[in-house]
């Protein structure tokens, strides 16, 4: 069997009305090269501002959603903007789940490693924004008014999330779910 060559970047994909779980990683590792691409020097405009603190370790800076809405069968790409803030030992994953906002559907789980895999979070240094890019695909025949898309960063060896120390200041759970987004559905 012949392994994809290192540089493809990974993405992971949420449909609803599945209720699988899957963690995404790309093959090997990654270059220096590849290591850069998953960072960025300037943020560009977001759709989302966020702020929030998970453990005093990293900033969720923001994300960008688009389209801003989704149809019914198609998808959305979000992108999410993390600065860190202090050197993190642990290698997290990024959690999503997506809600129906009206609690219709079974919640999706996609937990993935950072930036494709390409850049463990052990890696990130102190002061970078890291990108990290995951598509939400609704199947045809889905019908919730919106989707919650929650986030954070878990440990999945003590299955311990990084903590939101600025819960006052951002849309949480109060269980260390930041509510990243909520996506309208429909034309």
């Amino acid at each position: 069997m012949r392994l994809p060559p290192l540089n493809v970047l990974l993405t992971a994909t949420v449909l609803l009305g599945t209720s699988s779980a899957c963690i995404v990683e790309a093959p090997g590792g990654a270059s220096d090269q590849e290591r850069r691409a998953a960072t960025v020097t300037q943020v560009p405009p977001l759709s989302i501002r966020s702020g929030a603190n998970l453990g005093g370790k990293v900033e969720v800076v923001g994300a960008t959603v688009q389209p801003g809405r989704i149809p019914a069968g198609d998808q959305a790409r979000v992108t999410v903007f993390f600065k860190v803030l202090q050197p993190i030992e642990e290698d997290y994953l990024v959690f999503v789940h997506v809600e129906d906002t009206d609690g219709r559907m079974e919640r999706l789980n996609v937990d993935h490693k950072p930036a494709g895999g390409l850049y463990p979070t052990t890696q990130w240094k102190v002061g970078e924004t890291v990108k990290d890019e995951f598509v939400v695909a609704l199947p045809q025949g889905a019908s919730p008014r919106a989707v919650n898309v929650w986030l954070g960063l878990w440990e999945p060896r003590n299955d311990s999330r990084l903590p939101i120390t600025n819960p006052e200041a951002v849309r949480n759970d109060g269980r260390g779910r930041l509510l990243l987004a909520q996506v309208p559905v429909g034309k």
